[in-house]
């Protein structure tokens, strides 16, 4: 199949009798190209099918209007509401996303940031992954110039904005209501230590428990991908030991729905034998039976903020402002899975 060759300024001009330099005014709105050479330079992109090279004049500009976004997964409601939250903001103010995913993979995370810093975005807005412990692909962006916020995931070393919850709250108030239940031997399925949010989450739970006299099992403490997969494995081993947990804290709700799953399968009665608790507020969480008691994140204020963060950067190129870090009060969601009858 012939493919067919990309039409260029040349060839509007040629076909209009015009020169080069005139038709890129026209295209650009320029107060000394009449109205009708504007409508006739118009008609004639649509009929040559002409598609502007946008990097081309970003190089010229300087400036592109693209933001580039980096999520961990986009199977996920809580970074697709982020995204989505975000790109709201930004078209709104004239700027465009270039989304990619990392898979939870640190040498994909690494790939995307060499990408987005090719095709010359004005900022880059991220959430880390699972396998990122250096942080040196980070430090390039900044090096390049480009503005950088962090949401959810990021650490403090970087010095650059960052908008996300209280997660060592988070575990608070979850070991909070799960004492209130009456539940005595609280497993807790953990994110990786090595990341911030998941290193919180594990120090506001070990907290916890000590704050309301509970047992601390350092065995009930199991890193992972939070995957549901995780989750099943998890689930399994937890149940095989000596002495069974009454209560699973998973710190992401795809964990949690695999250990749900695990419980359903070898009929243990949820809350009252073993209570369970998920983290996120994916959408699943309130359809399941039982509905998942879980954390709110606020995905849509993140979103929002993390783009507000980028906008105040890139408008005030020459002023020092401080740096954001904005921490959001988490909301526990408090569903059939941890609310035991009797109580």
């Amino acid at each position: 199949m012939e493919i067919k060759k990309k039409s260029t300024i040349k060839d509007i001009a040629t076909a209009l009798g015009l020169t080069p330099s005139a038709v890129s005014k026209a295209l650009s709105d320029h107060p000394r190209i009449s109205d009708k050479t504007k409508e006739a330079v118009k008609k004639m992109t649509i009929q040559l099918d002409y598609q502007p090279n946008t990097l081309s004049s970003a190089l010229r500009k300087g400036k592109s209007n693209l933001v580039g976004v980096i999520v961990p997964r986009v199977n996920s409601n809580f970074f697709s509401s982020v995204v989505q939250n975000m790109e709201e903001v930004l078209n709104e103010n004239g700027y465009n996303i270039v989304m990619t995913q990392s898979n939870e993979q640190y040498n994909k995370e690494c790939k995307s940031i060499d990408s987005l810093l090719g095709i010359q975005v004005d900022g880059i807005i991220a959430s880390m992954a699972n396998e990122t412990i250096c942080l040196d692909y980070y430090e390039k962006i900044k090096t390049k110039g480009v503005k950088l916020v962090l949401f959810d995931r990021g650490e403090d070393e970087l010095n650059v904005d960052y908008i996300g919850i209280d997660d060592y709250k988070s575990s608070h108030l979850i070991i909070e209501h799960l004492h209130e239940q009456n539940c005595k031997k609280i497993a807790h399925i953990a994110g990786f230590n090595h990341i911030r949010i998941y290193k919180d989450r594990i120090q506001g739970y070990r907290d916890a428990l000590v704050k309301y006299g509970l047992p601390l099992n350092e065995d009930m403490i199991i890193e992972s991908n939070l995957l549901v997969e995780d989750g099943r494995r998890i689930m399994k081993q937890l149940l095989d030991m000596p002495e069974r947990p009454d209560a699973v804290y998973a710190a992401g709700d795809y964990a949690a729905l695999g250990a749900l799953q695990v419980l359903q399968e070898n009929n243990i009665k949820i809350p009252e034998e073993i209570a369970l608790i998920g983290f996120s507020d994916e959408p699943f969480t309130s359809l399941s039976s039982p509905s998942i008691t879980t954390i709110n994140q606020h995905s849509a204020q993140i979103g929002k903020l993390a783009a507000e963060a980028f906008l105040e950067r890139i408008n005030n190129p020459n002023e020092k402002i401080k740096l954001k870090k904005i921490i959001l009060e988490p909301e526990l969601i408090i569903r059939d899975s941890s609310r035991k009858k009797s109580l």
